[in-house]
């Protein structure tokens, strides 16, 4: 039973395909005035308004899916955009870091040069470190450094940057040192204004770390905004100053009357921006500075 009705069915499809073969060709054949013609354009006379009806029903279910398919493919082009902004944002920012660390790695080679031809720094061997971590107080009063005693950095070892004094080393291990910066309200730095000003003892003001002052000052010492303060380097013999002498460490942006109004308060800006340390040398050898505790 199951075998005729699949023969039967086989059978009407072949008929019907035949006809429609026929049916092709008769309209092909066919001239426009021709029956089949007629038919043809009769049939769709009375199909036209059903399709139009029916277009018009079904237009807001296909805005609906196109909204859908544009609202995806918006989305999609979005992500794609943001992603290829972050990846360009990283790749700018790479290359900002890189420029800037070229930029102060040329500025400690330039300062090497300048050392060398400073006869009072002959013999201190300048070794460039940088500064993986910073002290989390609002002073910023000391950073570590990559370099320790493996590659010759001892304690009292003054740090420099190529805008001048930064600090001395105050911890070491083998392959990493803490260096006191002379923001650090423990600093003290023997200074003099050039080129024939007094000297002094340099230290931070408290509550304001970026304020150096030079205190006790003789109040007929002649001191002018601008002048620039370096480190003294002083030795006795028997004791001597943490710091070689010459460096620079800053200038005047002011003078005031200090303690019983016969002393100068002299208000000092360091050169070296210290929030932004990134590369500094330490100052490592150098003649031998008796009295400095170790």
């Amino acid at each position: 039973m199951y075998r005729k009705q699949v023969r039967r069915r086989r059978a009407v499809l072949v008929v019907l395909v035949v006809i429609s073969l026929v049916m092709i060709s008769a309209t092909f054949s066919e001239a426009e005035s021709g029956p089949l013609h007629t038919l043809q354009r009769g049939v769709a006379a009375v199909l036209s308004p059903v399709e139009e009806g029916a277009s018009r029903a079904l237009k807001p279910v296909r805005d609906l899916v196109n909204w859908f398919d544009e609202t995806f493919e918006a989305r999609g082009e979005n992500e794609d955009l943001h992603a290829e902004n972050a990846e360009l944002r990283a790749e700018l920012t790479d290359a900002q870091e890189a420029l800037g660390e070229n930029e102060q790695l040329r500025g400690l080679h330039d300062l090497d040069k300048s050392l060398g031809r400073d006869p009072e720094l002959a013999g201190y061997e300048p070794v460039t470190a940088r500064v993986i971590a910073r002290s989390p107080t609002l002073w910023f009063s000391s950073v570590q450094v990559d370099r320790g005693t493996s590659s010759g950095v001892e304690v009292n070892d003054a740090v420099v940057s190529p805008d001048g004094l930064v600090g001395r080393v105050s911890e070491t291990i083998r392959g990493a040192a803490q260096v006191e910066l002379i923001t650090d309200p423990r600093s003290a730095v023997t200074a003099k204004v050039v080129p024939e000003g007094p000297s002094g003892v340099l230290e931070p003001q408290v509550g304001d770390p970026e304020n150096l002052l030079l205190d006790f000052v003789e109040d007929d010492e002649e001191i002018v905004e601008g002048q620039t303060l370096v480190t003294a380097g002083w030795s006795t013999g028997k004791i001597s100053s943490a710091y070689p002498p010459g460096l620079e460490i800053g200038r005047v942006t002011a003078t005031e009357l200090g303690e019983g109004e016969s002393f100068l308060r002299i208000h000092v800006e360091p050169f070296t921006e210290l929030r932004d340390l990134e590369y500094l040398q330490v100052l490592t050898g150098g003649p031998e500075r008796p009295g400095l505790p170790q």
